[in-house]
């Protein structure tokens, strides 16, 4: 198994960016923008590469290579947006990966490009990228090129070298354990299971029953052997459930309104271990979203647009106002599950005054419901 720390690591040592692998301070996948440059990528790291791995590493500065991370993206589903765009588009995977030195929220993000024999090219237009268009990497630039491509086995010795010298240990496992249960998370309960005598799983959260189940809040949940972390939420709700051959993850959305919050389940992640060495990770999206009197959601949604004009203006808030600022995303995620199409582009619109308000909890709220939302549009929900 490759400990995808070193893998990382080893990454970063091999000079600059090159034809096998690029670097980013972060993904922006919000905008049509964002999502062009990185499927430009996906496509010319492809295509240099038919014959071994490709990858890009997320959360380090160009420059210095200094990892400075990124915010947990657990979207696996970013292989949809790959499908939806590239003919013959490769395989692709997304780990979180942490490293010692970064807070608890941060990681670095390690996107796999699995190698594949024919060609990549953009199947419709998308920002200034138009179909029919072909990515190739020239040294750490992705060009454009019309010329055919020749088949080429130009890195496979060098990719190969460097996920050899990453692979894992008997050290580099008992390490992480320590490091998780005593380090970075001695100020909360914390648990480690062995499964099939190779794979380690540590989690951390704070119990809490309601109605004869437990949920967990303030969840990391980590695969130790290769460094990847599973899990991670400052604010949602999860169940763990586990035997000897599976451990299973089911997330849950506190939603609601006039203070009244109920869970629905949001996705169950299932890993499940076999002997020989091998694992599997499979999700299945739960969400069925709460249905709400029109009513009264459009006088709570005029609502909330007041209170986001009042903050654009730098208006003074009363106490109630502050805390109902709180629950602006959840309450915008409501209505546009409602039927009410603008409030989703309203509640993007609003991510600036969001980060830059006092209270941090408005914008960490923020964020998770973008995850969800984002979750439910690669599902098709």
């Amino acid at each position: 198994m490759i400990n995808k720390r070193l893998l990382i690591k080893n990454l970063l040592a091999h000079n600059d960016e090159s034809s096998f692998y690029d670097k980013k301070r972060q993904l922006n996948l919000h905008t049509k923008e964002g999502k062009a440059k990185f499927l430009k990528h996906i496509c010319a790291l492809s295509n240099s590469n038919p014959s071994n791995n490709s990858y890009i590493v997320v959360g380090v500065e160009d420059q210095d290579n200094e990892i400075t991370g990124d915010d947990f993206f657990d979207d696996s589903r970013i292989q949809n947006l790959v499908n939806a765009y590239l003919e013959n588009p490769p395989k692709i995977l997304y780990e979180n990966v942490p490293f010692p030195n970064l807070p608890k929220d941060k990681v670095v993000g390690l996107v796999t490009i699995k190698p594949k024999s024919k060609t990549s090219c953009f199947k419709k237009n998308i920002h200034t990228i138009l179909a029919n268009t072909v990515f190739v990497r020239r040294g750490s630039n992705s060009i454009p090129t019309e010329e055919k491509i020749p088949y080429s086995k130009l890195n496979i010795e060098t990719v190969i070298s460097i996920e050899n010298s990453s692979r894992n240990s008997i050290a580099n496992t008992l390490d992480g354990v320590i490091d998780f249960v005593n380090n970075r998370h001695k100020d909360i309960p914390s648990k480690y299971k062995v499964f099939k005598e190779l794979f380690v799983i540590c989690w951390a959260g704070i119990p809490k029953k309601i109605r004869d189940k437990t949920y967990f809040s303030r969840v990391d949940i980590e695969l130790v052997n290769e460094q990847i972390k599973l899990f991670y939420s400052a604010q949602d709700d999860v169940s763990i459930e586990f035997d000897e051959d599976t451990f299973t993850i089911t997330e849950y959305v506190p939603l609601g309104l006039n203070d009244k919050t109920s869970y629905y389940p949001l996705e169950q992640q299932k890993i499940s271990f076999y002997d020989n060495g091998y694992y599997k990770i499979e999700t299945e999206m739960l969400f069925e979203p709460p249905q709400y009197n029109r009513k009264v959601l459009f006088h709570i949604y005029n609502s909330t647009l007041s209170l986001l004009t009042k903050l654009q203006k730098s208006q003074e808030l009363s106490e109630r106002e502050e805390l109902d600022l709180q629950s602006v995303p959840s309450t915008f995620m409501i209505c546009y599950l409602n039927g009410f199409v603008d409030a989703k582009q309203k509640l993007i619109d609003a991510k600036p005054l969001l980060k830059q308000y006092k209270n941090k909890e408005v914008y960490v709220n923020f964020k998770e419901v973008m995850r969800v939302l984002r979750k439910m549009k690669y599902n098709g929900k």
